[in-house]
């Protein structure tokens, strides 16, 4: 499975990437924003994106916003990824279109839990 980190943390990247590659998955490509994850979306095709909320340039609601207008994306699933905790944001994101919402510090059990409820373990 094709993933996509978006996080404008490098350190968060790499240990999603790491915890991805621990579960199996080696497939992955980084976005420090969500401009460059629109960018990454159409070259790389990913069938999952993990989307911080806070970025410069275009934060995690407005990308998930974003692809959610475009067919093409129709199937790519939508995991939040965020320390935003507020009942109303997770709404505000599910709403937008996200699959998933994890908040951090998030764990790899959290993660693989996530992907049974998406179902793509």
């Amino acid at each position: 499975m094709r993933i996509l980190i978006v996080d404008d943390s490098r350190s968060m990247r790499l240990i999603l990437k790491r915890m991805l590659a621990e579960m199996g998955h080696a497939d992955v490509a980084e976005a420090e924003d969500g401009s460059v994850a629109l960018t990454q979306m159409e070259a790389f095709k990913p069938e999952l994106a993990l989307v911080d909320w806070n970025m410069p340039v275009m934060n995690g609601l407005e990308f998930v916003s974003a692809i959610r207008e475009s067919r093409e994306y129709d199937k790519v699933k939508v995991m939040m990824v965020t320390s935003e905790s507020s009942p109303r944001l997770v709404y505000e994101a599910l709403k937008a279109g996200a699959d998933e919402y994890a908040m951090k510090p998030i764990t790899r059990d959290v993660i693989e839990e996530k992907f049974m409820l998406l179902g793509l373990s």
